[in-house]
């Protein structure tokens, strides 16, 4: 999948990277214009200075002329106060357009990730995407504010002092011709090298995020198994790699000041030497020379700020490559055009459905389910790791669509509902308890935002989910850190109950939610649902059979097909392995898996 991604990005050419990104920019468009006008301000005054201090000398020092001294001087202070005064505001408006670029490049990014199918989902590692919300898009910050206020100054800078040293003297002049000549080439060199090293760089940090993340949020497990020492050097090996791809990419940069300096070295000796001679003939003043030299310094120093910029930019085109691929991709599960907005009932059809996460996968991981589930019926549905059993419900709210096939909810297919209609409508419990940061009652009006603290508490109640609650400090206003961590497993899941039932939905999908709740609440939760909702169509995935044996019928899943269905009775009656898993189970011998041992 990284290398997958790795061409994606690289594909992506830089006309797309500056439509995007651009695109961003109109929000901004009065300082991005500003920054440039007062860069070019700022240059003008300097440029204008040393021609001053050529009459200061000249006309003033050597004519003993205090007058024009005085005056030249005073004109030398404005004009020094004016490039200040334009400096100072190509800063603020620079920075208020960078940072203003990078907020709504964020923004546009986490918009689209939050549209984002689970197939979309699939193609991006989370570190992946941490690093392209921060680090990737702070290079293009970086670089937006040095073109706006460099890529002005230099070239205008270079073609000002240019313009002036010519006029001044078009025979010493060529010594800067030559130089600039000899330092383009030597940059577009470095710049090529670096480019590609710069690009390794950010998959470096890809790397180096995931392996935060993943001790992180797995800290709990590292400390038990002692791996502390084994997640350090993982870590340290992390670290390592993006260190080592940085000294390449910089031993090539560093060369650029050395180089730079011997060049502005070389220029001033010859000036020198050649202006020297030049006075000696009268064919060039003291004054001349001295604003030759200040020129020369401006050209090359110039330069330098060019080469920066070329780099800086060969950095970010990496960037905008991985920032456009997260804003460009499109949701492969769009509404269409004339939405159905209503789910008539909880019956849920599978007509000749197959399906698999990759378009281009040799074998399906559904294969010909044919299924007819009536409203308000209860399905239990058991089977073996990685027998399909969350794949068959994730098609029910549309979180992936068929490969061949439909599913249909209501009679109708599910991929003419308008998403927001049908996932309200078909509620889910996954096997993952994500909860976020805030109250209970926070986390509760994530089914429903206006429930009050009623209905919370109805819920509550259902899920077997009060009994802690009333027990907690604050009630429901108790806070709960980020993903639940001051909460157990199975208070964890109970929240997680109450929160989908809070939707009053016609479909209840709990994906071997209750496996961390013990038998006996287990039993009061399913009882509460058939009392409190009995017209709700309900799927249990589960492992135990106790959970799902007085479902109304049982869907047993075996490689991606149905291999049974019935009720408790009849496949104790008619599927060996049901009957074979059931005695092992309530003999306290085994589980569902077994049947593969």
């Amino acid at each position: 999948m990284e290398e997958e991604q790795k061409k994606s990005y690289e594909d992506i050419g830089a006309r797309e990277c500056l439509k995007t990104i651009g695109a961003e920019i109109k929000q901004f468009a009065v300082p991005s214009v500003l920054t440039p006008l007062c860069m070019i301000l700022e240059v003008v005054m300097e440029m204008m200075i040393p021609l001053l201090m050529a009459k200061i000398i000249d006309d003033g020092v050597n004519a003993g002329n205090m007058n024009i001294i005085l005056s030249t001087g005073g004109m030398m202070l404005v004009l020094a106060v004016i490039g200040l005064l334009a400096g100072i505001g190509g800063g603020v408006f620079g920075a208020r357009a960078s940072a203003g670029l990078a907020m709504n490049l964020r923004a546009k990014m986490y918009r689209s990730i939050q549209a984002y199918s689970f197939a979309n989902i699939d193609k991006f590692s989370a570190s992946g995407l941490i690093t392209r919300l921060t680090t990737d898009i702070t290079n293009i910050q970086n670089a937006y504010q040095m073109l706006l206020r460099m890529a002005m100054r230099a070239p205008m800078s270079l073609i000002i002092a240019m313009t002036m040293a010519i006029i001044i003297s078009p025979k010493l002049s060529s010594i800067y011709l030559v130089a600039v000549v000899f330092l383009a080439i030597f940059l577009s060199f470095i710049i090529r090298k670096v480019s590609g090293y710069f690009r390794k760089v950010f998959e470096k940090y890809d790397d180096l995020n995931a392996s935060v993340q993943e001790n992180v949020s797995a800290i709990r497990v590292v400390k038990a198994y002692v791996r502390e020492e084994y997640e350090k050097n993982k870590f340290d090996k992390a670290v390592e790699n993006l260190y080592k791809m940085f000294v390449k990419a910089e031993m090539l940069m560093v060369t650029n000041m050395p180089v730079m300096q011997a060049t502005v070295y070389t220029c001033i000796i010859l000036i020198s030497w050649f202006g020297a001679n030049a006075i000696m003939q009268n064919e060039l003043t003291t004054g001349e020379l001295m604003s030759l030299l200040t020129y020369c310094m401006s050209i090359l120093m110039s330069l330098m700020m060019l080469s920066m910029i070329f780099v800086m930019l060969t950095m970010s085109l990496a960037s905008a490559q991985r920032i456009t691929e997260v804003i460009r991709e499109k949701s492969d599960i769009e509404n269409p055009e004339n939405p159905v907005t209503e789910v008539k009932d909880g019956s849920v059809d599978f007509e000749g459905v197959n399906f698999g996460y990759n378009k281009t996968a040799e074998e399906y991981v559904l294969k010909d389910i044919n299924l007819h589930i009536k409203s308000g019926e209860i399905i239990g549905v058991i089977g073996g790791t990685g027998s399909a059993k969350s794949s068959l419900v994730n098609l029910i709210p549309r979180l992936y669509d068929v490969s061949e096939g439909s599913v249909k909810v209501g009679g109708i297919d599910v991929r003419e509902y308008d998403l927001v209609t049908l996932r309200d409508q078909v509620s889910m419990v996954l096997q993952q308890n994500n909860l976020f940061s805030g109250t209970v009652l926070d986390n509760l009006r994530w089914g429903d935002e206006d429930a009050t603290l009623e209905d919370c508490i109805r819920v509550c109640r259902m899920a077997c989910a009060d009994e802690f609650i009333e027990k907690l400090k604050d009630g429901y206003e108790s806070h709960i850190e980020q993903g639940g961590s001051n909460l157990s497993g199975g208070q964890k899941q109970r929240l997680c109950i109450a929160r989908a039932l809070i939707k009053k939905p016609k479909i209840i999908i709990f994906d071997d939610s209750t496996s961390a709740v013990d038998t006996a609440t287990d039993a009061k939760i399913r009882k509460a649902m058939n009392e409190e909702i009995p017209d709700t169509t309900i799927f249990i995935i589960a492992q135990r059979i106790s959970s799902v044996m007085n479902a109304d019928r049982i869907i047993i899943m075996d490689d991606g097909k149905v291999s049974a269905i019935g009720t408790h009775e009849e496949l104790l009656q008619q599927s060996e392995i049901y009957k074979d898993v059931y005695e092992s189970q309530t003999g306290g011998t085994g589980d569902f898996d077994n049947l593969y041992d």
